[in-house]
């Protein structure tokens, strides 16, 4: 008998989680709360517009290409992507009664070495030398850290790694912010290079410089847009899973996880519904799990440890509709304040609004015409802002964050010299730390998951598996590896790592077998539940010299 698993969620990483556990023989039901799938990633369609809600940025290429390989699916099959050139533009603040300079990163590499040579002499062969190392350290997080559920931790510290260890030291314990400006003299080309901790919840002064590996993504890889917007990959997802044959059921609002005997058994629904189970996966906000779906015993993490546990940033998004066209905005845009370290403090330390502030702007139908009706422009901007639930939150709270949204307009608008940008702009839609707080369950209203510092990433980030309810894994920004749309698809990988009880540090091997986890090398509870779950009965596999799963 195949054994049952319920999913918790059906954003990026629940259902990549429900569709690689189906693969394995499980019987998987995903359970969503809201009437669509997509999580964080979501979408809105108002007035002809269309618009993501969420993550816009297609980076990583090869985590989706691997993942979809896991199912036997091929990613160009999938999904239409587009290569982006420029690869976005930035608008610099100017000094007072000064326009802001403007700076397109091309997809041409000599061309961007030219370019940052000209701003600053020096400082293009400083980018360059900068980028082929982020380039090594990329290809080296995803050979020894993106893919390892860190059970076995001494398993990532092979002797290959071990003679750079005292460099990796260095940039776990050195800043971001402090390796860039070592390297580069040029305040603009600094934020150049430090704007990917925002990526990662955090700021360039508190992300560890082991991170400026994310310079390769978009200076060396590449960015690309998937056609129809990034809820074109959760609709990939979505088709994947029910081929699997993943049973989605939305509006399924999830209230507890119900635990007997120290073991998940199901999860009951607000409807008082109760589904069954033999394993759960939760991709819900960790926070939400851990505080309002389960009972107080049964919590992994105490309350003094999430206090001590930072959300990350969070965001004002506001989705508009522009009559006429936009072409001094490229697909993407970023405009950076000229104190680049008070507008961080004031988000991530005094829990303040910023103005003026470090703006991201959206204009995918720069790309893509069919996201906007004939004659518009369709505009998403994203202020990050403090993780403060209360923003938001009430009637006169939200009439500020519009009044907010309407000086963040007029601000892109002086800066990219479209001194009619706000009366052509009808906003359609506004999402605020309160809407993250409530729609998604988000801890402190935080936009992207777990701020990533030094004590919560890699092995210091909360596990995939829980400390104290059998049977009961997570799925999710806000376990390792991180945060990300690339990052949450081997987010559930590592969940069927650990069914198998594979500890290595190399990706599972493509395609996946149907019926897979009858091959887990577990030979505890976990195990017992990955045979179950596959339907096999007995052991069938043992274990490689490093922990790895025998090739199919």
């Amino acid at each position: 008998m195949t054994g049952r698993v319920v999913v918790i969620g059906g954003g990026v990483s629940g259902l990549a989680s429900a569709a690689l556990l189906a693969r394995g023989g499980a019987d998987v039901t995903l359970l969503e709360r809201h009437g669509q799938v997509g999580g964080r990633a979501g979408r809105l369609e108002a007035d002809g517009f269309t618009f993501d809600t969420g993550p816009s940025w297609y980076l990583m290429p090869e985590a989706f290409e691997h993942f979809f390989d896991l199912l036997g699916r091929d990613v160009a099959e999938e999904l239409d992507l587009i290569d982006l050139d420029p690869r976005y533009r930035i608008f610099f603040e100017g000094e007072p009664g000064a326009d802001a300079d403007i700076l397109d990163v091309t997809a041409s590499p000599e061309d961007n070495t030219a370019t940052f040579e000209r701003w600053s002499p020096g400082d293009g062969e400083a980018i360059a030398a900068y980028a082929s190392e982020a380039s090594e350290l990329y290809r080296l997080a995803l050979d020894r850290f993106l893919y390892t559920t860190f059970e076995r931790p001494l398993a990532v510290a092979d002797s290959s790694l071990l003679p750079r260890l005292p460099e990796l030291g260095g940039l776990l314990t050195r800043s971001l912010e402090s390796r860039i400006s070592s390297r580069v003299s040029d305040s603009r080309l600094r934020q150049l290079l430090g704007y990917h901790a925002v990526f990662l919840g955090s700021a360039p002064g508190r992300v560890p410089s082991l991170f400026s590996l994310m310079s390769h993504l978009d200076l060396v890889d590449g960015v690309r847009y998937p056609r129809g917007g990034l809820y074109a990959v959760i609709e990939a997802l979505l088709r994947a899973a029910e081929a699997e044959g993943v049973e989605v059921r939305t509006d399924a609002d999830v209230a507890q996880i119900t635990v007997v005997d120290g073991q998940a058994t199901g999860v009951q629904l607000r409807s008082g519904e109760v589904v069954r189970a033999d394993a759960v996966v939760s991709a819900a906000d960790m926070h939400h799990t851990e505080t309002a779906l389960l009972e107080p015993q049964h919590r992994t993490r105490s309350e003094r440890a999430w206090r001590r546990t930072r959300p990350g940033v969070s965001a004002l998004l506001v989705m508009a509709g522009v009559e006429g066209e936009l072409p001094e905005l490229e697909h993407h845009s970023l405009f950076f304040t000229r104190d680049w370290d008070a507008n961080f403090r004031a988000i991530m330390d005094e829990q303040r609004v910023p103005h003026p502030a470090s703006v991201y702007v959206s204009r995918t139908s720069a790309t893509d015409p069919s996201t906007a009706p004939d004659g518009h422009e369709n505009l998403v901007m994203l202020v990050p802002f403090p993780a403060d639930p209360a923003l938001g939150a009430t009637p006169t709270s939200r009439e500020g964050l519009e009044q907010h949204a309407g000086r963040y307009l007029d601000q892109v608008g002086a800066w990219a010299r479209i001194p009619d940008l706000r009366a052509r702009t009808s906003v359609k839609a506004l999402l605020t730390p309160s809407d993250f707080a409530g729609s998604l369950s988000a801890f402190q209203g935080g936009a992207l998951g777990l701020e990533h510092t030094l004590g919560q990433s890699a092995m210091f980030r909360p596990r995939n598996i829980s400390g104290k309810v059998d049977n009961l894994l997570y799925a999710g920004a806000s376990t390792a590896p991180g945060i990300g749309v690339p990052i949450c698809l081997i987010s559930a990988e590592l969940v069927a790592k650990r069914l198998l009880g594979e500890t290595g540090v190399k990706p599972l091997n493509t395609p996946l077998p149907a019926g897979y986890l009858s091959r887990t090398l577990r030979r505890d509870r976990l195990g017992d539940v990955a045979r179950l779950l596959s339907g096999a009965s007995a052991p069938d596999a043992a274990p490689a010299p490093d922990g790895s799963v025998p090739a199919p």
